[in-house]
């Protein structure tokens, strides 16, 4: 039996874990990181194919937290950030038989064919309108509330399918949505508050959140190797099964098993960043009805497939990519273009898709579909909705499920955070991350592990 002493244990190599253990090692700190699969990053994992570069996990972040260009900054050059090209910018949303854009300005939001004359007159009285009472308000009663029924069915829901893989009918706004909630409360409207906060003086450091598109150059999966760099592959230890975390009056003592043997870790402090659904394995010591507080968290599944044409035969794709609203009943969540945001996603006359199909909280039985039927469900929409000829065919199609993708932030979300809360008030040098609280876009995990490097 192995035993060792440590300054901090931290379960899990997924961004979040791999960023605290960075910053924490750069702060001198001794740590080791644990994680149960046989490589590192979690849901980040990014392939290259006949010239094609995709990824299986999450396509895009958002540099909506100074933290994230910080982060780059410190792995340059081992790790470079990309940010989209402009055409980024541009958001398609489909109806009827094809996609149309998402209007940005005035004129667009005037002439757009997505939105309901009545509403694009209603939407002048949005500043006007009162406060909502309902803490718990779900994301599409907000919208439809604020900015008429029109706009929740074809700019919020196909939003909160392309973020969340969720239905905007269950996911409670000041969770799900903080900033948009906040802005209502605060400000009294979308409108008036997206104005005043445009107007508040920003330091340098804030600037830094620029909300721009952002990948790695080469691919995502770049960061999580920079990461495990920069940190050591010495104090990582991948392939961990039986993983068990116990109180003890001085130590913590992290119980595991490993091809090499059984171990046993002690240390005084102990991050875990796993999904909800894990810790009652890891945490057998807290009562598990207070742990099912915790514990219930819902998470969407999602099948996605990388889609790429080597030619595209003078078919132009120059947009971040499309969605799909419910409400247009097809089989396919969104497409998104990452070959039109950066560079060398494709070859030079090709183009790359991520297609998320069905699945999420609304069809989970997409899952059970065989590799045959996913294809075709592919393959209509390479013709329908992308316009592909009958005749061509993709170069390269790769399927990806995750049964435990997104979590949804919905009403138990509250109880959740306090729990959270209570847990680690009852149990100093415990603290309890990763999606489970604080967001769900990559951004927010690196925020997140930043910030528990702060306070370690």
């Amino acid at each position: 039996m192995g035993k060792e002493y440590t300054d901090i244990v931290i379960i899990g190599a997924g961004l979040t874990g791999l960023t605290a253990g960075f910053h924490l090692t750069r702060k001198g700190k001794h740590i080791r990181i644990l994680e149960k699969a046989d490589r590192i990053g979690g849901q980040i994992r990014t392939f290259h194919e006949n010239g094609f570069t995709f990824e299986s996990g999450p396509n895009t972040g958002a540099i909506s937290h100074p933290e994230v260009a910080e982060l780059f900054q410190l792995l340059s050059p081992a790790c470079e950030l990309e940010t989209a090209r402009e055409e980024a910018k541009r958001r398609l949303i489909w109806k009827g038989d094809r996609f149309h854009v998402l209007p940005s300005g005035l004129v667009g939001g005037i002439t757009t064919p997505l939105f309901s004359l009545y509403d694009k007159f209603r939407i002048l009285g949005e500043p006007f309108r009162k406060k909502g009472e309902n803490e718990y308000e779900s994301v599409a009663a907000l919208a439809a509330r604020r900015l008429g029924k029109s706009f929740r069915d074809y700019a919020v829901d196909p939003f909160v399918s392309g973020v969340y893989a969720g239905d905007p009918n269950k996911l409670v706004t000041q969770y799900a949505l903080p900033k948009l909630y906040n802005l209502e409360h605060t400000y009294g409207s979308f409108i008036k508050g997206s104005i005043a906060k445009a107007r508040q003086p920003k330091s340098d450091r804030d600037k830094l959140a620029t909300k721009k598109v952002f990948s790695a150059r080469q691919g995502l999966e770049n960061i999580p190797s920079a990461l495990a760099r920069a940190i050591g592959k010495e104090n990582i230890s991948l392939s961990c099964a039986d993983i068990r975390i116990e109180p003890g009056e001085t130590y913590w003592s992290i119980h595991y098993t490993h091809p090499e043997g059984t171990h046993t870790l002690y240390t005084k402090k102990v991050v875990t960043t796993v999904g909800a659904y894990a810790l009652p394995e890891l945490l057998p010591f807290i009562d598990r009805k207070e742990l099912d507080n915790i514990s219930n968290l819902e998470y969407a599944p999602i099948i996605q497939a990388s889609v790429g044409v080597k030619d595209t035969h003078g078919l132009s794709f120059n947009a971040f990519g499309g969605l799909v609203p419910s409400c247009e009943k097809r089989e396919i969540l969104g497409i998104l273009y990452p070959s039109a945001c950066f560079e060398g996603r494709a070859p030079e006359q090709g183009a790359l898709f991520s297609v998320f199909m069905g699945g999420g909280v609304r069809h989970p039985e997409y899952m059970d579909k065989t590799e045959e039927e996913l294809q075709e469900i592919i393959l209509r929409a390479f013709h329908q909705m992308l316009k592909f000829p009958k005749q061509t065919h993709p170069d390269l199609i790769r399927i990806f499920r995750h049964s435990r993708a997104i979590p949804q932030y919905g009403q138990s979300s509250g109880v959740r955070f306090r729990t959270i809360q209570e847990i680690e008030h009852q149990y100093p040098g415990l603290i309890l991350a990763g999606n489970i609280r604080n967001g769900i876009g990559m951004a927010d995990r690196i925020k997140q592990g930043s910030d528990i490097a702060s306070i370690l």
